[in-house]
């Protein structure tokens, strides 16, 4: 899978960068085929809903799965989109089968 991350209005830190890069290619073992994936960091003027937003778009067979999650942390952000995005491959699955 090519993982693609952009972070917009800051400049991410390698950690930051590995960790997301990690966390996507772990969508791999859900589902098969997945050319690319884009992941894009961005700062929210939202203090209070959480000001880190984190949106990965997955190209799969068949369309593109997106998730967005806003938190106070890029890495729980990371995690609820992944988390979110297992939960549309299991729903995309279904369909195709």
């Amino acid at each position: 899978m090519n993982v693609k991350i952009q972070s917009v209005k800051f400049d991410a830190d390698k950690k930051l960068l590995d960790f997301a890069q990690k966390r996507v290619e772990k969508l791999d073992r859900f589902i098969e085929r997945v050319s690319l994936a884009e992941v894009v960091l961005k700062l929210d003027k939202d203090h209070d809903l959480g000001n880190k937003v984190v949106v990965v778009k997955l190209d799969v067979p068949g369309g593109e799965l997106v998730a967005e999650f806003r938190s106070k942390s890029f890495e729980e952000s990371i995690d609820g989109a992944v988390d979110a995005l297992k939960k549309q491959i299991e729903k995309h699955k279904g369909k195709t089968v």
